[in-house]
């Protein structure tokens, strides 16, 4: 109980439900305004859970699939991908709903094991130069400790700063120790952490289900980090190690 109650599902931010769906964004922190569309696979998922919104990350990783968090579930989910400011459309936008919402079937909200989600959109996506794919690594890769990668999403920046625009920061692939002292349920094998422990670059509230890009290859899920606490690193989930599950149910539907 006493985890579960130190970690934070980045998404589930209570004052978030009090702000009109526009003004739900953020920033990622320690890190800057990314170039327009530089980052053409980045979706932005506005979810609707009940009578309530709140909104993730994810990314485009075929004609009709985003992947994201499996914590970025809800009731109903309209992803827009080909934006930059989330406020103020630009005319490259293209939003569709998603059709099919498969969450990884181990998925644990307590432990945030095989916290991964597959979004099958309800019609193909037409690619242009703001809006394509990001490359998925093989099955048995492994990314490096000291790896320079990238993160970039709307979340917060702090408890009380947001943004509209789409913003990015570089971060350190750490070891499997260091992720293991910060986070009890850390699982090496579905799981990596990123972002120096003495940096205040990382992830946080808003952030969630998008990639940790590394080489131009998305080798991680924005998962999950410690409440009310700008301090990295932050917990990704592992992609690589599910490869065999994401190609399987893509090919299977």
């Amino acid at each position: 109980m006493a985890l579960t109650m130190q970690l934070l599902i980045l998404i589930l931010l209570p004052t978030a439900f009090l702000l009109p769906p526009a003004a739900r964004t953020g920033e990622i922190i320690g890190g800057w305004e990314a170039q327009p569309h530089s980052r053409p696979y980045m979706a932005y998922l506005d979810i609707q859970r009940g009578t309530k919104y709140v909104f993730c990350g994810g990314f485009l990783v075929t004609q009709n699939f985003v992947v994201t968090a499996a914590h970025c579930n809800g009731d109903k989910i309209n992803v827009t991908l080909g934006a930059h400011n989330v406020r103020k459309p630009g005319g490259s936008e293209e939003v569709i709903s998603a059709g099919r919402r498969i969450r990884h079937p181990q998925y644990n909200n307590t432990t945030f094991n095989n916290d991964i989600m597959l979004l099958q959109l309800s019609k193909n996506v037409t690619l242009t130069n703001v809006v394509s794919t990001i490359n998925l690594p093989p099955a048995p890769h492994r990314v490096p400790p000291g790896t320079t990668c990238s993160v970039a999403g709307w979340g917060r920046t702090s408890l009380n700063h947001t943004t509209d625009t789409l913003r990015e920061v570089n971060l350190t692939v750490m070891s499997n120790e260091t992720c293991n002292r910060r986070y009890p349920n850390y699982d090496p094998s579905s799981m990596l952490c990123a972002g120096d422990p003495g940096d205040k670059k990382t992830f946080y509230r808003g952030d969630s289900g998008g990639p940790l890009v590394c080489g131009g290859v998305a080798e991680g899920i924005v998962s999950h980090c410690i409440a009310n606490s700008i301090a990295p690193p932050g917990v990704y989930t592992r992609i690589s190690h599910f490869m065999p599950w994401i190609n399987d149910t893509m090919r299977r539907i």
